[in-house]
């Protein structure tokens, strides 16, 4: 699993409609082959601030799958305009993770 991290800024005035262009986007690359989800966060410490997080099944169902797609173009649309500067996305793997102990 490849996971994309995408840091946005919106410009100020614009959250509300970002959010809402954004609602409908998710379901543009929900079915990209290779997606696995996403989730979209707003910073507490600054309003104009948002973490995209996408999980995909391998780099290459992003960068070439996704990018290279006319889906990719409607998401351009609909969400390139709200940001600036423009994000600058990182793919990462995991090398370990934790959870709660049960019972704690």
């Amino acid at each position: 699993m490849i996971l994309e991290h995408a840091p946005l800024t919106v410009r100020p005035g614009e959250q509300e409609a970002f959010e809402t262009a954004f609602a409908r986007a998710r379901y543009l690359i929900a079915g990209v082959p290779g997606f696995r989800r996403l989730s979209l966060s707003r910073c507490l410490e600054r309003d104009t601030g948002y973490l995209l997080l996408v999980e995909w099944e391998r780099l290459e169902d992003h960068t070439e799958g996704f990018r290279g797609s006319p889906v990719y173009q409607d998401w351009r649309a609909l969400l390139h305009s709200f940001c600036a500067p423009f994000p600058i996305v990182e793919h990462y793997a995991t090398v370990l993770t934790a959870e709660p102990e049960e019972g704690a």
